[in-house]
């Protein structure tokens, strides 16, 4: 099956990734977010940070609808594919909008793969949900989960799961004698005991069980396949959400050699300043460029999605480094401290960074394909 020579960015998704680009600037998210961050600038001193967010910015969300972009029409959703998901990840990248949306478009595309259809219907309800697929020793295999599952009945803690203390549930990998299987738990059967981490755009936590009953979403032996299945959806949401930010970076650092001055001249006009802003522009396309076109395989030719997904995550993954680092260092003494954003975006560049794998992993893997 051919893919779409436009990669499938229609009227449609085009008008939805311009209205969530006013939404988010409209709404100055970070601006929110400050006082909620403040006195946590070092993860490791003082309480540990809580995982805000606006609550009231999430529920316009959900009455315009973008919960549910992804959610099939038979399942209370708008039916659209990978592509219009990734053009609302791009704008929540650019925003680094801390938002439960994030997780639920991630829980979405792993419910889509193992035809869940009640839980689904839980997001088309406006529920948010979050992947709790981790175990304690960070394995980034799909079997690494130290949830138990007996009698339908969870036990365990999953590890490293994402914006935890935002959503109103989970679908948790577990694990029984004959492989992994899914399940979704409401938030309120768990105990979630937040981590410390450096981005502050995000919370991270580790979310324990004990004896839960859990609704099954896929039984023990198929949890892994629809986890593999559904892995380039995330691997190219996360990538979507680095070059968001990366774009962020570039026009930010931009403006800022236009208006900061030296030796009597913008520090633009410098070549030691110039070049690397073109490169981290070079950088940014490259990286959109093989998103958009995962995206696009995976709607449209799924039997090439991992491998575009691989190429994507990887670009992204080298994407965030060096444009964090060129950001941070153009910007000089100003874009390390407190009051600045450089800062914010760069923190959570380098936790995308590294979520499901850095570059090189990533290569392995398409190593392994060719």
């Amino acid at each position: 099956m051919a893919q779409n020579t436009d990669f499938g960015f229609d009227d449609d998704v085009r008008m939805l990734k311009e209205s969530a680009s006013r939404f988010f600037l409209e709404k100055e998210t970070l601006t929110k977010l400050r006082p909620h961050i403040t006195g946590t600038e070092d993860p490791h001193i003082g309480e540990v940070r809580a995982g805000w967010y606006a609550t009231e910015d999430w529920q316009e969300m959900v009455e315009l609808g973008w919960p549910i972009v992804a959610v099939p029409a038979d399942a209370g959703g708008i039916g659209m594919g990978l592509v219009a998901a990734v053009a609302l990840q791009e704008e929540i990248g650019r925003a680094a909008s801390p938002t439960p949306l994030t997780g639920t478009l991630q829980a979405t595309f792993v419910l889509r793969e193992a035809q869940a259809t009640s839980e689904l219907q839980l997001i088309a309800s406006g529920q948010s949900m979050a992947l709790a697929i981790h175990g304690e020793d960070g394995s980034l295999e799909l079997d690494s989960t130290d949830v138990t599952v007996s009698n339908g009945r969870l036990s365990g803690t999953s590890w490293y799961v994402q914006d935890a203390q935002k959503v109103d549930g989970y679908v948790v990998a577990a694990a029984a004698g004959n492989g992994i299987g899914l399940y979704h738990v409401p938030r309120d059967a768990v105990e979630v005991l937040p981590d410390r981490i450096v981005d502050l755009t995000r919370d991270q936590a580790r979310v324990v069980l004990d004896n839960v009953e859990a609704t099954e979403v896929a039984p023990p032996g198929e949890g892994e396949t629809v986890l593999a299945q559904a892995m380039p959806a995330l691997l190219t949401l996360l990538a979507a959400d680095i070059v968001g930010a990366a774009e962020w970076q570039v026009q930010e650092t931009a403006e800022y050699a236009r208006v900061r001055t030296q030796f009597d001249r913008p520090i633009g006009f410098f070549q030691a300043v110039k070049h690397p802003i073109v490169n981290m522009m070079i950088a940014v396309d490259e990286a959109r460029s093989l998103v958009y076109n995962a995206a696009s395989a995976w709607d449209s030719d799924p039997d090439d999605a991992l491998r575009t997904a691989l190429l994507a995550q990887s670009s992204a993954s080298d994407c965030a480094s060096f444009c964090s680092n060129r950001s941070t260092q153009l910007h000089g003494g100003i874009g390390f401290t407190w009051e600045s954003d450089v800062q914010i975006y760069h923190k959570r560049q380098m936790h995308s960074q590294f979520l499901y794998g850095d570059a090189t992993w990533h290569r392995e893997k398409l190593a392994a394909l060719l």
